[in-house]
């Protein structure tokens, strides 16, 4: 079996650069990012994925389709539920740092990662909150415009913000996904739209979900 030969790692940044129209001091921190995220893994098993062509292509560019779909120079605010080591939110942050940025995490290890990622990467009017999905909806009330999640709670539980009582109902949230997954019928009458691409040789999309 023949041995894959990886491409060499300026290579990788300079495609990623190119493709996704960066400017240096953007790569400079998704390079700190990708050193840091492969560094702590070690001690805490963040991701699977550990080799820079895939933490640039799943992590990295799958976070940052979302400007494809969405207008983020408008965006004042977003917030990441269950943000484990940054994916979506944080990518997008880079991009648009302009945007409130509120990471939901319950797991120390996770929260403490993010707390280094801030410092490091200089990430401005980043809140980690250290509470769980219910507890978020049920005590707080902060100007959210987005909530994004890249498939950390079921469906059926995302929903619970758009119940009349709660203060998000009105908010929009974006669920990365695979093409094929199909949506609990109980969310179902909360899809605004599905949006689709490819990512590698993988087809995702991104769902859209809403009071209508």
């Amino acid at each position: 079996m023949k041995n894959i030969k990886q491409k060499p790692q300026e290579i990788i940044w300079a495609e990623f650069a190119k493709i996704e129209n960066l400017t240096p001091e953007q790569v400079e921190k998704f390079q700190k990012y990708a050193e840091f995220l492969v560094e702590w893994n070690e001690k805490f098993n963040l991701t699977a994925i550990t080799n820079l062509a895939g933490i640039v292509r799943q992590h990295f560019q799958d976070s940052i389709i979302l400007r494809d779909f969405v207008d983020l120079s408008k965006i004042s605010s977003i917030a990441d539920i269950g943000a484990g080591a940054g994916f979506p939110s944080i990518p997008l942050k880079i991009l648009f740092p302009d945007i409130k940025l509120y990471l939901i995490e319950v797991t120390q290890k996770k929260q403490k990662f993010l707390s280094f990622l801030i410092d490091r990467l200089s990430l401005q009017n980043t809140e980690i909150i250290n509470l769980d999905w219910r507890t978020f909806l049920r005590k707080t009330d902060y100007k959210i415009d987005y909530f994004v999640t890249k498939a950390a709670l079921h469906e059926v539980e995302l929903i619970r913000m758009f119940q009349p009582s709660c203060a998000y109902k009105n908010a929009k949230l974006v669920y990365w996904a695979s093409q094929d997954l199909v949506i609990y019928p109980k969310a179902e009458k909360f899809i605004l739209q599905e949006k689709f691409y490819k990512l590698a040789k993988k087809e995702r999309k991104l769902v859209f979900m809403g009071n209508k």
